[in-house]
């Protein structure tokens, strides 16, 4: 089992958020904006999905899971934490969240659904930051040297991400989760996630007032599609989520562990989660 340690991060979400502080870049910033507009509710849904299901594993599978769901849901209650604090930074911007809402909306449309599904849908979810988060700690210097507080923060999230990434999954395959559901959940998800992603990126460009400058679309090109483009780095990882053999352990996660080991000064290790799995 992992052995998941909830951190302490030594930022200061205080001080206001520049406008373009991803290296000056427009496109760059309305993207993580649109990314952490959705992680308060997310990371919610995630923390709800992992607690309910070790709830329904037997007394014997329990105490298997018992320290990683805690470790689990007292990083994410951390990420969803700060992130509350950025959006609200981004809030006196003059950004506004829809994506928060859409979430909301459709997490109660899954109210009494068998669990299966909803740690279906996190695994997925899961699979997804995870693949970003090692994009990101492989290419530390697309976040800019601007703000080095949020440059900070990211990595710090990815590498957690990337440390909790087969939590959900695990907790799916334990309760009996089938393969076909699994890989028709991620097809689901991923076309949600890109579209809210997409929409809310947009709206963050056109109340910034630079969705139709062609700097815009030339870093969105670049940062997207590029020889270190996001997409072209994450592709071939995101496919092998549909193996039948597939488990998010057979991906690489050195980076998270080199991030975590070179920049311990960045956090304080609080233990395991104080919330309670049962």
């Amino acid at each position: 089992m992992t052995d998941l340690v909830v951190r302490r991060l030594l930022v200061d979400m205080e001080q206001p958020i520049a406008r373009h502080w991803c290296a000056g870049d427009a496109f760059r910033t309305a993207l993580f904006n649109a990314l952490s507009m959705s992680f308060p509710t997310g990371e919610q849904f995630f923390i709800d999905s992992v607690r309910n299901g070790f709830k329904e594993l037997p007394p014997e599978k329990q105490e298997r899971f018992r320290a990683e769901v805690q470790g689990f849901i007292g990083q994410e209650a951390t990420h969803r934490r700060l992130h509350s604090l950025y959006n609200a930074h981004l809030e006196k911007l003059g950004l506004v969240n829809e994506w928060e809402a859409r979430n909301l909306e459709s997490f109660k449309q899954l109210e009494g659904v068998d669990v299966r599904h909803w740690l279906g849908i996190t695994a997925a979810n899961e699979h997804f930051t995870a693949i970003l988060a090692e994009f990101m700690l492989r290419n530390p210097d697309l976040l800019g040297d601007r703000d080095p507080r949020l440059a900070t923060l990211w990595l710090w999230h990815s590498a957690e991400e990337s440390e909790h990434k087969s939590t959900a999954f695990d907790l799916y395959q334990a309760l009996g989760g089938s393969h076909e559901w699994r890989v028709k959940w991620m097809r689901r998800v991923t076309t949600l996630f890109l579209m809210e992603t997409l929409r809310q990126t947009v709206k963050n460009l056109r109340q910034d007032g630079t969705l139709w400058k062609w700097s815009t679309w030339k870093s969105a090109g670049s940062y997207l599609f590029g020889k270190r483009g996001l997409v072209r780095l994450t592709y071939k990882p995101w496919r092998e989520y549909f193996r039948r053999d597939f488990h998010p352990n057979q991906q690489d996660a050195t980076a998270s562990v080199t991030w975590l080991r070179e920049h311990s000064d960045q956090y304080v290790p609080v233990g395991q989660a104080t919330a309670a799995a049962a």
